[in-house]
């Protein structure tokens, strides 16, 4: 059977959501309630990097604060004012606005919509197998397979 031919080119906005509202274990997934991501990337067959079209309504956040140890990301605001929380305090965000985080410097960040309206931004981030990933908010610990999964143990190693 033959994969289906992606599209030329679509309306972002008419992507399909994301199956999985998140790949965090519970507790954590419920704290993503009100996050909603149409991938981009993946619909053209894209494998090399990640690109998401991210929505958050009022009080949602885009993730738990967290650091990549191989995988670079990037943020760019198109629609809201999202809150930048990193390592280095709380930094509001508005249309137009960019943000990026290098791979390894510990420097673990998140989105929190603190506004009255929803927020809209495109996520990218490259797929480097095998990444881990550290929250240190949390007691989560993540680790990447070779073929793209995660892995979610306690900072202690018990699995989830």
């Amino acid at each position: 059977m033959s994969e289906p031919t992606p599209p030329v080119a679509i309306a972002a906005h008419d992507a399909p959501p994301r199956n999985a509202p998140s790949l965090y274990p519970p507790p954590f997934a419920e704290r993503m309630v009100g996050r909603v991501k149409q991938p981009l990337g993946t619909l053209f067959g894209l494998v090399n990097f990640g690109v998401n079209l991210t929505r958050l309504a009022p009080g949602a956040v885009s993730a738990l604060r967290h650091a990549h140890a191989l995988q670079d990301e990037f943020i760019y605001v198109l629609e809201g004012e999202p809150t930048l929380v990193t390592d280095a305090g709380r930094t509001r965000l508005a249309p137009g606005m960019c943000a990026g985080f290098k791979a390894g410097s510990g420097d673990a960040h998140q989105l929190v919509n603190e506004s009255d309206r929803e927020a809209v931004y495109l996520e990218v981030g490259d797929r480097t197998p095998n990444d881990s990933v550290v929250y240190p908010d949390d007691d989560l610990v993540a680790v990447g397979t070779a073929t793209g999964g995660w892995i979610f143990t306690h900072k202690d190693g018990r699995p989830y």
